[in-house]
C-alpha cells in the first residue's frame, strides 16, 4: 500500500498540476476552464501571491492532488481562509481528498491562525459535500446558476468551518 504525502507545490509541479486539472471530472468540479496549457500553470504557480498556500499530494512520487489555502488581505477578514481541493480523477476515492483536507486544517488551525475556512462546492458534488461535512463545514447558503458549465448553469452551496 502506498503512502500519501502532504508537501508545498514548487514551480517543477506545473506538468503534474496541469495533469490534475486537465481531468474532465476535476475541471468539471472547478471554474477552471477545459484543456490547460504548460504555460498557464507555470505562470500561475510563479504569479502566486504571498497570501496563497499551496499543497500537493503525492503517492509513489506522483502529484495526485492539489489543495490550496488563500488568506484573505483585508485586515477584518484576516483570520479568515477560502480553500479548494482537486485530485487527479485516478486516484478519487482512495483517501487523496481526505489527506489533502486533513493538512489544509492542520496548518489553518495550527500555523496560519485562522478562525474560519470558507468553500465553494457546486451541487451536484455530493462525495465532496459529504467529505467537507465529516470536517466540520455547513453548507451556509445557495448560490442558484454560480457559474456555467458543459452548456448549463450550475448552482453551488457556500460551506464554512468556524472554530
Amino acid at each position: 500500500m502506498s503512502v500519501v504525502t502532504i508537501r508545498n507545490v514548487e514551480s517543477t509541479d506545473a506538468p503534474a498540476l496541469k495533469a490534475i486539472y486537465e481531468c474532465p471530472s476535476v475541471y468539471a468540479n472547478t471554474l477552471n476552464l477545459p484543456y490547460p496549457t504548460d504555460t498557464f500553470w507555470e505562470k500561475r504557480l510563479q504569479a502566486a501571491p504571498d497570501n496563497l498556500y499551496s499543497y500537493v499530494a503525492s503517492k509513489d512520487d506522483v502529484a495526485v492532488g492539489h489543495s490550496v489555502v488563500m488568506i484573505e488581505h483585508n485586515v477584518r477578514r484576516r483570520h479568515v481562509g477560502a480553500i479548494c481541493i482537486a485530485v487527479h480523477e485516478r486516484y478519487h476515492y482512495q483517501g487523496i481528498g481526505h489527506t489533502l483536507l486533513t493538512a489544509v486544517i492542520d496548518v489553518a488551525d495550527h500555523w496560519l491562525n485562522l478562525k474560519r475556512l470558507e468553500l465553494s462546492v457546486y451541487q451536484d458534488n455530493q462525495s465532496a459535500i459529504h467529505l467537507y461535512q465529516k470536517f466540520g463545514f455547513v453548507i451556509e447558503g445557495e448560490s442558484p446558476a454560480f457559474a456555467f458549465r458543459d452548456g448549463e448553469y450550475i448552482s453551488a452551496y457556500s460551506m464554512g468551518r468556524v472554530i
